[in-house]
């Protein structure tokens, strides 16, 4: 590590992350380098091993960066928030998670490259943050539904979490992956991430007991269960 401020380390820590996610949105994870990243930079690509010693260790900061804004958006609608019913929890959580698109796909797509080719320190640094939102998570349900016990809030994170992995496979398509589709027949039925996490909820697979109980008199006649 470069001799200099822990502020100036952070900053340039920073913008290196921050090429990297804008790299991410067009370009795939194996396609880029650091030289790639180093190009979009105010440093040299050189200058990067300083900071980071592979670019697993650059995804691997984006991604904890990724749960970090997670984590801040879940304790502000706690903070916002005295009470919510179910439905509207349902839907603030949605519209949540959907602002992490990049979250979704590196943990859909490359969460094991990732923690493969990262040195310890990184890797206990970025599992210190999905614990944190495995916490967080915890926090929004004991907040807005207090009648949900330890072990049932525990259950459902033990559902909702592992769910995560998948959001991204299904609402996220390449154009080649659509042909084959089509050409083997399979139905391609579109959906957002908004729309997937609010199925999770309402079909019951990661919704806990207490929601159940809160749901509405048209729901019920509807056949949600």
């Amino acid at each position: 590590m470069p001799k200099g401020s822990e502020e100036l380390t952070n900053a340039r820590k920073e913008e290196i992350i921050n090429a990297c996610a804008s790299l991410y949105e067009t370009v795939s994870f194996k396609d880029i380098t650091i030289r790639d990243i180093g190009a979009a930079t105010s440093f040299s690509r050189t200058s990067i091993y300083n900071y980071f010693q592979t670019k697993e260790e650059i995804f691997l900061a984006l991604l904890q960066r990724e749960h970090e804004l997670w984590i801040a958006d879940l304790e502000e609608l706690i903070r916002q928030n005295a009470s919510m019913s179910a439905e509207a929890f349902a839907g603030e959580m949605a519209h949540i998670l959907e602002k992490r698109r990049c979250m979704l796909k590196l943990m859909a797509v490359n969460i094991y490259d990732m923690e493969g080719n990262s040195r310890l320190e990184n890797l206990v640094a970025f599992k210190k943050a999905y614990g944190a939102s495995f916490d967080a998570r915890s926090r929004c349900l004991a907040h807005f539904f207090p009648s949900m016990g330890e072990e049932e809030i525990r259950e459902f994170l033990y559902v909702f979490f592992p769910f995560l992995f998948g959001v991204h496979p299904y609402t996220s398509h390449t154009e080649k992956q659509l042909e084959a589709m089509r050409q083997a027949g399979i139905e391609i039925r579109e959906c957002t991430v908004y729309e997937l996490h609010w199925r999770e909820v309402r079909t019951g697979t990661a919704r806990p007991t207490c929601w159940r109980m809160n749901l509405s008199g048209e729901q019920k006649k509807q056949g949600i269960r």
